[in-house]
């Protein structure tokens, strides 16, 4: 069985996480989504969510591309998961092209391009968030 990993927030569920979800299944059998908590949200990246860690998990996992929603709480734990749940592929929109380059010593290493015309950060910019 080849398992995949990717992670991020998934504030705002959008077609756009959709796809990326859809297409990162499409490298393996089996789709783990690391689901950063709002913990690691606010105190690393200094992001509010609009919807708690428990309903973007919920909303996630109810994606049929999806088979297993872990927390992320550190930028640190990603060679822990990846040896964790014997990863095969680590999987990231285009927009962090480069910056998960280390992962390529524990397994192959995909930048997908971003679904370009929708981001959470556009739905909020449009809803004056």
């Amino acid at each position: 069985m080849k398992r995949v990993i990717t992670y991020g927030t998934y504030d705002l569920l959008h077609y756009g996480h959709v796809n990326l979800l859809r297409r990162a299944k499409e490298y393996g059998d089996y789709l783990i989504v690391a689901l950063s908590t709002d913990e690691f949200n606010w105190e690393s990246k200094q992001k509010k969510c609009y919807f708690s860690y428990e309903i973007r998990k919920q909303l996630v996992e109810s994606i049929r591309y999806v088979d297993l929603v872990i927390p992320e709480e550190s930028w640190e734990q990603k060679i822990n998961d990846i040896k964790e749940y014997h990863v095969d592929t680590f999987v990231m929109g285009d927009d962090w092209k480069g910056k998960f380059d280390f992962l390529k010593d524990y397994c192959d290493v995909v930048y997908l391009p971003r679904t370009p015309e929708i981001s959470t950060t556009q739905i909020k910019k449009d809803l004056g968030k």
